[in-house]
């Protein structure tokens, strides 16, 4: 305890003896929370290598190439030799788009879209395109399909070469949402190449979106999207919406306006 004596003389305060308690000790500030952390890495460190090493659960083995250039667990999709896995989108009946000597086929004008006749969620996507070597059109109008995965979402197909247009729609664009990071095409009239990972939204029991789904694309070997947030469906005219749904199929479209896009060497991994 501190005596303190206080004496008022001529308006002057003269401090002496008298009574104050010390001011009690403050608790220690709370520690700055963690950032990242993992159960596994908590409690005692290991002192021996042996403690963090795993040997199960075994990856499974995978084949690169062994199907005429799919992995060994892929579905292939088309391989040139037919339509088997495609339906048109319209109707439901057999595919009428062209099927080339070249094992590729190509869009017939104005027939429609086409689609897989299996749904998938989740998904490692491989697919070729070729825009014709003839240039014909400008803008959106040369050489103009896309890939819509779910059959919602699209990537876009387009001949960018010599060739501008809004960015949210050229080339590996996601339509109308998200810029490619770099323009990666070949010459027109060259093969072209996407390799895709797609991961579905998830929605609650009241249908309500809880989780957006993402899409990566490498575009003949470039990182052109990474991992970007799907907002909604990916319309040609309003906002992206969001309707609840599973596992959808895979859709390739037919612009109507002649052009003339070819796809080959299409295949799929369940992830």
């Amino acid at each position: 305890m501190i005596r303190i004596c206080s004496v008022l003389f001529l308006g002057i305060l003269f401090v002496g003896c008298g009574q104050k308690e010390s001011t009690p000790p403050q608790p220690p500030e709370p520690p700055t929370p963690p950032g990242i952390s993992y159960p596994e890495y908590q409690g005692q460190e290991p002192t021996t290598p042996e403690e963090t090493e795993a040997y199960e659960p075994v990856p499974p083995v995978v084949t690169p190439d062994s199907q005429n250039g799919a992995p060994s667990d892929a579905l292939v999709l088309f391989d040139g030799s037919g339509f088997e896995q495609w339906t048109m989108t319209r109707d439901s009946s057999e595919v009428i788009w062209h099927l080339n000597e070249d094992g590729s086929m190509t869009v017939a004008d104005k027939t429609g879209d086409i689609q897989t006749k299996q749904n998938f969620g989740d998904l490692q996507l491989h697919l070729e395109w070729r825009s014709p070597a003839d240039i014909q059109g400008a803008g959106q109008s040369r050489a103009n399909s896309g890939v819509f995965l779910n059959n919602l979402y699209e990537v876009q197909v387009l001949d960018n070469n010599d060739n501008t247009t809004y960015v949210n729609g050229q080339v590996a664009s996601l339509y109308k949402q998200h810029i490619p990071l770099a323009m990666a095409s070949v010459p027109s009239g060259e093969w072209n190449t996407y390799d895709i990972i797609y991961r579905a939204p998830d929605f609650d029991a009241a249908g309500n979106k809880v989780k957006s789904g993402t899409i990566t694309v490498i575009h003949n070997g470039v990182l052109v999207q990474d991992h970007v947030e799907i907002k909604g469906t990916t319309p040609y005219i309003g906002w992206p919406k969001n309707p609840p749904h599973g596992k959808g199929p895979i859709r390739l479209q037919d612009h109507g306006d002649n052009s003339r896009v070819s796809y080959r060497n299409i295949w799929i991994r369940e992830l």
